[in-house]
């Protein structure tokens, strides 16, 4: 096990695919959602640059930043620069977005209430314009 797995509370995972990610991100489910608890959570961790696609959840989603810094936004909002210990709400059916800064990784715990109401719904692409655009 190299020095970098020793320190990660979590395992990377498997890669994200290409269709909804730009760039190169992992993901590792923790939980997966049920009938009982009707929640899911994993662990991501975007590389440097990458973002994923815009996209919605039906039961909305919670993000909690580990380790790194990242951009998230919301449709019609403005890119937000997250760190390590913030917190993240997505609210149910609302396009957005997240991943890594240009220059720095990132990595978070994202939780999906309600998934009765099902996963996730993606949609076009993040462009380079729309993620350059850090104010």
């Amino acid at each position: 096990m190299s020095e970098q797995n020793k320190e990660a509370i979590f395992e990377k995972g498997e890669r994200l695919p290409s269709d909804i990610i730009t760039g190169t991100a992992w993901h590792n489910k923790l939980v997966d959602e049920d009938s009982i608890y009707t929640t899911a959570v994993g662990v991501e961790k975007f590389e440097p640059g990458s973002r994923n696609a815009w996209h919605s959840h039906p039961g909305g989603q919670i993000i909690i930043v580990l380790d790194g810094v990242g951009y998230h936004q919301i449709k019609g909002g403005p890119v937000q620069v997250v760190r390590k210990g913030d917190v993240i709400k997505c609210p149910p059916g609302i396009l957005h977005w997240h991943g890594a800064s240009q220059d720095r990784s990132v990595t978070q715990i994202y939780m999906l209430p309600n998934t009765e109401n099902g996963l996730a719904d993606w949609s076009e692409r993040v462009t380079d314009e729309e993620y350059y655009n850090v104010k």
